[in-house]
């Protein structure tokens, strides 16, 4: 970074003043905290959270130093629950991404489950599969099969699985028949959100680095010229 856009050595200075006032008012909202899920703790947590991240960066732009903790984002967790203690309602939102791979067998399913519809009721619910779209043969797909039997029958589907995340949230009431279909997912409370379960390839790729890097300090090291060699089962 050139000099022109370093922060100065106060500004520095101020940024650690801040995570000190941040680390005081969090131990201070712990010490009264009113329960388990206080939102004055996760507010608390989030200031401080912000204020270690921006007294980092400046530390590093500053004098290329790094500090030795870390503080995880607030944002990548949820907030502290604030629904009703016995919820008389329920609301399962997920979402499942898919990536269609063989365009042509999707195609085939789709007529394999036209040919044996006999009343057009696919037909009269507006979807063309007959015409060999994909639009129209998704479709038919999901118009004759549950989500879950996609999920689990994705690739003789021609589909293969994305991102998913699951998440239970609680209400008062029962929602009126009709009242969210337009926009099912626009209300969420994040405060009431009880679970949420995510399935994603980054995990696997987290897991799958980890495992490499395990491997390599376990059964490798580099030789003179810098490349791997196996290590000595005798040492």
């Amino acid at each position: 970074m050139s000099d022109a856009v370093q922060p100065t050595a106060a500004e520095v200075r101020a940024a650690a003043e801040a995570v000190k006032t941040a680390l005081d008012r969090h131990l201070a909202a712990v010490e009264r905290r009113s329960g388990d899920d206080d939102p004055a703790v996760y507010e608390a947590f989030n200031e401080l959270a912000a204020a270690a991240e921006a007294y980092d960066e400046l530390l590093y732009d500053r004098y290329d130093e790094v500090t030795p903790f870390e503080i995880p984002a607030g944002d990548d967790t949820l907030p502290p629950y604030t629904g009703p203690e016995e919820p008389n309602a329920l609301s399962v939102l997920i979402r499942r991404d898919y990536a269609v791979v063989e365009p042509q067998r999707l195609l085939a399913q789709a007529q394999r489950v036209e040919a044996v519809e006999e009343d057009g009721a696919t037909a009269a619910a507006g979807f063309d599969a007959a015409s060999g779209t994909v639009h129209g043969a998704l479709g038919v797909l999901f118009g004759e099969f549950e989500p879950d039997e996609i999920a689990s029958r994705h690739k003789e589907f021609g589909l293969e699985e994305g991102d998913s995340t699951l998440w239970v949230t609680a209400a008062d009431d029962p929602a009126d028949p009709g009242e969210w279909l337009e926009t099912p997912f626009e209300a969420i409370d994040p405060q009431r959100v009880v679970c949420r379960f995510d399935v994603s390839a980054v995990f696997d790729d987290e897991s799958d680095d980890e495992e490499l890097d395990d491997d390599l300090d376990t059964d490798a090291e580099l030789d003179d010229d810098g490349d791997l060699e196996p290590l000595d089962a005798d040492r």
